[in-house]
């Protein structure tokens, strides 16, 4: 027990209600912290508690939903909560460590900013377990950009701000940003959705863990000084966007990619010696959450001095110092007797450095201010025991008669159909989005093999000579109508997309972004969805490794529609199994695997053409999906697929001209969809049933290939072949023609237009 004495604070403010109210804490939750310290907290202690019992970083009101997960698995190395990443074994030795974090409130309020740091976190969570980060991934929801109006004009600007954040950062620092999804829909206006993936590769002798080991053990702080930027983040982040909270500027983070690159090297490199103990990333909370977090990870206590933090502004007080989220900064504990070597490799790289503290023996969180004790709590109930709740729950009523809906808009002519798809191409949550992955340097380190644009990106890790791919998904508009069968089909569409890259699915990190958990319908959203992710989950054998749970996006004007978030990474075991979307060569077989399909509710047509977000969204039969994904991979091992392409948002007609549109060379197909008999027009082109892929072949394998999948009991449609320049459909006596090169231009220019009228 430390011999110093505490002396008083003289700018502290009293503790009254009212300043309780402010940090975010109940009353209920004040006598429980009173219980903990046996005594009242000081300014600077409410704080910390503030932060460490937020939403955010306590996860108080999710974290009984989030322990339905399944999170274990023979290859699961590091499990979801453990350390600041999950690691999965990828073989030969060698590891991946990857999760998804969200930084949507401060996007909303400095969209290039609070993207920008986004990117830096994530980053520092992969490098603090000891693996070098390899590649990026975002998955993000903005407002309409569309039409005219002042919330159009904010929509554009948080959308451009947000896409020029995630490149300048990801460009500077060298990792790229290989895929990811992007989505606009009314629901996020003012209520942006920024969620960054980041992977990174290690051997298994390399993986560091973010524990306070080795009482005695020096505690050094590296990286950028402390600033005023960021303060309170995560207690900002757990509450609503209202018009007082859009002007809480020092909230959000500023990011430095370029510290951050020399942070990165110097942590790999000191990780490399055997003078680490513990690192921890600076992330949410600062200061506060690295040091309780090792501490009750390590079950020791840790002491440290602000005196000692580097810091770029005067007066700054411990209160502030504490809970400050200044970027670019890590925690290491390392091995006594080895504080020259820290020294030394964080002189050579030109990074900060400085010891403030040491471990201890007694549990507790002790901070001093020149002697004296500014904060003193038991790290575990800080850090581990926070209060949990669950939530009441309550159905929203909603209405999923697909027959009315159906008869209320009228079956569409094969003149409005043609016009159809080509609305919906050139939709900004359809069309291309090169004008979003141009900005990003995706080539950095020649290890992209497959690029943005096919159904999920694919690298190669060179160190462990591995191929990957790796894709998010979610579709809100299906969680919005049914949340567990949305969070069902979000884990089946990301497999679906790894296994037409010819990967098998892995493992899970996911992003849970719901509105106010006070409100019961957005808690049911949340339950819902979670057991949703949570079955798909075991069926596919894809343990959840850990993630981040974003709650309160919603401001005066709505909440967002319920997006929980799913990326998914695949291992390719050969190179010659990489397969892309698009067709390859005229003459080429095209196949539906599945069936043609009929579901109409929630679909992209629906919203798109006729205003509607309504009707029950598709059903995923498990059993259907997982024997269509164990065929196509067969196939596609054998030699017999030119080309796989996820039929999702837009239904089979946007599918085949997404097809056509290859990079190298545009390709027309003709197509007959007589087959599927006594449907609507519109319904046959634009259902979104779930469990179907366009595949082509080449004409010698086609009946080989209907064959396998007769075999396997995967229901299969013979199409027609590639070939021509135009789209060219006939269903029974209506034939459909669409010029490729003017329906590629709708999709690939789409979004390029549309931000030049800005």
């Amino acid at each position: 027990m430390s011999t110093v004495t505490s002396s008083p604070q003289p700018l502290d403010p009293p503790i009254t209600s009212e300043l309780i109210a402010k940090h975010g804490l109940t009353p209920d939750e004040f006598e429980r912290i009173k219980k903990i310290l046996g005594r009242a907290p000081n300014f600077t202690e409410l704080g910390i508690f503030s932060v460490m019992w937020s939403e955010h970083c306590s996860y108080k009101n999710s974290r009984k939903e989030l322990k339905k997960f399944p999170t274990s698995g023979p290859n699961i190395l590091v499990r979801a909560g453990e350390e600041n990443a999950g690691v999965v074994d990828i073989g030969d030795g060698w590891a991946v460590a990857f999760k998804i974090e969200s930084h949507n409130h401060p996007s909303a309020i400095e969209p290039f900013q609070g993207a920008a740091t986004g990117v830096g976190g994530i980053i520092r969570d992969i490098f603090t377990m000891g693996a070098r980060p390899e590649f990026l991934l975002n998955s993000l929801r903005f407002g309409p950009i569309t039409g005219e109006g002042k919330n159009v004009t904010a929509n554009r600007r948080l959308f451009t701000g947000v896409i020029a954040g995630i490149a300048h950062y990801g460009n500077c620092i060298g990792v790229p940003t290989i895929g990811g999804e992007i989505y606009f829909d009314e629901s996020f206006e003012g209520n942006p959705l920024v969620n960054v993936f980041c992977l990174g590769v290690l051997q298994h002798e390399q993986l560091a863990r973010g524990a306070a080991r080795g009482v005695g053990n020096p505690v050094f702080y590296v990286g950028a000084e402390t600033g005023r930027d960021g303060l309170a983040g995560a207690a900002f982040a757990s509450r609503e966007l209202t018009e007082e909270s859009r002007e809480d500027r020092p909230a959000v983070q500023v990011g430095d990619p370029f510290k951050e690159k020399l942070l990165l090297e110097a942590c790999l490199e000191l990780l490399a010696t055997d003078a680490v103990a513990g690192i921890q990333d600076m992330g949410a909370a600062g200061l506060t959450c690295s040091t309780c977090e090792t501490a009750s990870r390590g079950g020791t206590g840790v002491e440290i001095d602000l005196a000692k933090v580097p810091k770029r502004e005067t007066g700054m007080t411990p209160y502030e110092t504490l809970l400050s989220e200044s970027q670019e900064r890590m925690l290491i504990i390392a091995h006594r007797g080895k504080e020259d070597v820290v020294r030394r490799i964080f002189d050579k790289w030109d990074v900060p450095c400085a010891e403030i503290g040491r471990v201890t023996d007694d549990g507790m969180m002790r901070v001093l201010n020149n002697g004296s004790i500014a904060a003193e709590i038991p790290a575990k109930p800080l850090a581990d025991e926070a209060p949990l709740y669950s939530r009441e729950a309550r159905k929203p009523t909603t209405d999923y008669t697909d027959e009315d809906l159906l008869r209320e808009i009228s079956a569409s002519s094969a003149k409005s159909v043609v016009e159809s798809l080509r609305r919906l191409l050139r939709d900004p949550s359809i069309a291309s989005k090169n004008w979003v992955y141009r900005q990003y340097d995706h080539m950095v380190r020649t290890g992209t093999v497959v690029r943005p644009g096919s159904d999920a990106a694919v690298f190669h890790l060179r160190a462990a000579n591995k191929f990957l791919a790796a894709t998010t998904d979610c579709n809100s508009l299906y969680c919005r109508l049914d949340p567990r069968e949305g969070g069902r089909i979000a884990v089946a569409e990301a497999a679906r997309n790894l296994t037409c890259s010819g990967a098998v699915p892995l493992a899970v990190t996911d992003n849970l972004n719901f509105g106010n958990p006070y409100k019961p319908e957005n808690f049911w959203q949340l339950r819902e969805a979670v057991e949703g992710l949570a079955e798909a989950c075991r069926a596919f054998a894809t343990p959840v490794i850990g993630g981040n749970v974003s709650l309160y996006n919603e401001s005066p004007a709505g909440v967002v529609d319920p997006t929980p978030t799913v990326a998914m990474v695949g291992l390719i075991e050969r190179e010659e199994w990489i397969t892309t979307q698009f067709f390859k060569a005229a003459g080429d077989v095209v196949i539906l695997l599945g069936d043609f399909g009929d579901e109409m509710g929630g679909t992209h047509f629906l919203k798109v053409i006729h205003g509607r977000k309504a009707g029950r969204p598709p059903r995923l039969d498990f059993e259907r999906e997982l024997a269509l994904q164990k065929a196509l991979r067969e196939l596609i091992q054998a030699g017999q697929v030119q080309s796989a392409h996820d039929c999702s948002e837009g239904g089979l007609a946007v599918a085949l001209a997404e097809a056509c549109f290859h990079p190298a060379g545009l390709l027309g197909a003709e197509i007959d969809l007589s087959g599927a008999g006594g449907l609507r027009l519109d319904q046959i082109l634009f259902n979104e049933s779930q469990s179907r892929v366009v595949i082509s072949t080449v004409p010698t394998s086609a009946d080989g290939v209907m064959g396998l999948l007769k075999e396997r009991g995967v229901p299969a449609q013979r199409l027609g072949r590639v070939g021509g320049d135009a789209l060219a459909i006939t269903v029974g006596e209506e034939k459909l023609r669409w010029p490729i090169r003017e329906i590629f231009d709708d999709w690939f220019h789409s979004i390029g237009a549309i931000v030049r009228e800005s």
